[in-house]
Formats: structure tokens, sequence, C-alpha cells
């Protein structure tokens, strides 16, 4: 991984779209802190198109997209795409998977979630999961005392003998049913909602993150950041982001935030 500040301008010149994870990329310490928010909002006053890219549930994502200075957000690791129109004032949505399948997998997960819970003590299902639609999300440092590793490795382990895709955040195990997951979603988001070619994707358009559930990101965008705490959760990551910033967390969203905007 190379220093941001080592991203050479020319890679920068056509920039349109800055994609982004949210907890631990855009948060610090479990808050959206007003200086990265800030950042946000001086992208986009700039014209850049902002995406947030989580794991976080549905009910998050419908008031991000509804409140943040942002132009649509994909939630629980590519299981749906919302954007919010201000001027007709409607919720956009694209899922994924259809009704009827959404339904037959949570219900599945939900079976899924007491054997995580009777197997694995200090674990919880996270505070926010009555709000998800596809996606079960366990806690093991949000809301209960970090676990430690060999506990999250079994949480993936039973998610996956038992048929679900896991994916390990900063905070939770996320696990569901399907192909869907943050880049698949993305790309088909960048391509249907807002036309661009393969080509556009890979030069208009930054992605940072922080965790091994942003790996596929990392790999497929040639101008991957990660925020500096990534280096905690490397050896986890499969495909390590191109860039790296010298700050931690929100401070690493507003340095590259800073970059984009200064050198444009």
């Amino acid at each position: 991984m190379k220093n941001l500040s080592s991203m050479p301008l020319s890679q920068l010149q056509d920039t349109k779209f800055i994609l982004t994870d949210i907890d631990d990329t855009l948060t610090s310490d479990g808050r959206l802190k007003s200086n990265a928010y800030v950042a946000m909002e001086n992208l986009s006053n700039e014209g850049y198109i902002i995406i947030p890219v989580t794991g976080r549930c549905a009910g998050w994502c419908d008031h991000i997209a509804r409140m943040w200075p942002v132009d649509g957000v994909v939630g629980e690791n590519g299981a749906f795409f919302f954007s919010y129109d201000h001027d007709s004032k409607k919720m956009n949505s694209s899922y994924s998977q259809n009704e009827s399948e959404r339904e037959k997998n949570l219900a599945f997960l939900n079976q899924l979630k007491n054997k995580i819970l009777d197997k694995v003590p200090g674990t919880a299902e996270a505070s926010d999961q009555e709000y998800r639609i596809t996606d079960l999300a366990i806690d093991f440092a949000e809301d209960v005392p970090k676990l430690s590793e060999n506990k999250i490795t079994e949480i993936v382990q039973i998610a996956e003998q038992n048929g679900a895709i896991a994916k390990v955040s900063s905070i939770h195990v996320n696990c569901w049913i399907g192909t869907h997951n943050k880049l698949t979603t993305s790309l088909k988001m960048l391509k249907q909602n807002f036309g661009l070619s393969d080509n556009e994707i890979q030069n208009n358009v930054v992605f940072i993150g922080d965790s091994p559930n942003d790996s596929t990101m990392f790999g497929f965008f040639k101008n991957s950041v990660g925020v500096a705490n990534v280096v905690d959760l490397i050896s986890s990551i499969e495909n390590p982001p191109k860039y790296i910033t010298s700050n931690f967390s929100g401070d690493g969203f507003v340095e590259l935030a800073d970059f984009i905007i200064n050198n444009k």
C-alpha cells in the first residue's frame, strides 16, 4: 500500500464518484463527526457523486439516502440500492432479490442467528437487526465487549457451514444468502443508474474503506483507498487497498476529500 499523497494526480482527473464504507471509515469511535459530514457536503458541493456502500441495515439506509449529502446508498452488503428524489419526494429502491426470496432467506437467517448465539458466548445480534431486510448482523464489537479473533472466526465458520455467506466488518459479522456483495451491486448501480461503461467505472470512481468486507472493492478499483486503521485488519483482507491515508477513520475520509478537492 502506498500513501495517498503518492497517488498520481492524473488518476484523479476524471474522478466523479466517491464510494465509501461507513463504519470506521466515515465514522470515528462509532460516531459520524462533523468534519466527516462536512467533507461529504464539500464534495457534493463540488459536483462529486457520493455513495456510501455499507453493511448497515435498510432502516439506516433509508435515512441516509434522505438526509445525508449523498446520491444514494448500497446497503446490507449489496442487498439493495436506495436513492431519494428530493424533487418528487420519492424513494427509489432496487433489490438484488425479489420479495419472496428475501422473506424465505430472512427466515433461514433467524434460525442461523439462534445457532450462533447458542454456540458463541459473548456475542449478540446487532442492535439494528429488526431493521434489516436480507441480512443477519452478529455484533462482536459495537454494543458488546470485543470478542477474540478465534470467536469471530467461529461465527464465520458456523454461518458458512450452514450455507450462508459471512463477511467480517470492523464491528459485525454479516451473514446472508445469495450471490450479491458490495462490489456486484455497486457495479450494477453505476451502470444502470448512472450509465457508466466499464472503462468509466475504473477511471471515474474512488473507493475508500477499512475492513475485510471491503476486500472485493479494494481489489477491483484502481483508485482504492484504505483509512489508516485498515492496517489493524490487513491480515484478514485478501485484496488490500492500493493507497492508505495517514489519518484514521473519519479523519482519513476527510484527508481523501481534501486531497480530491485540492487537486481538482
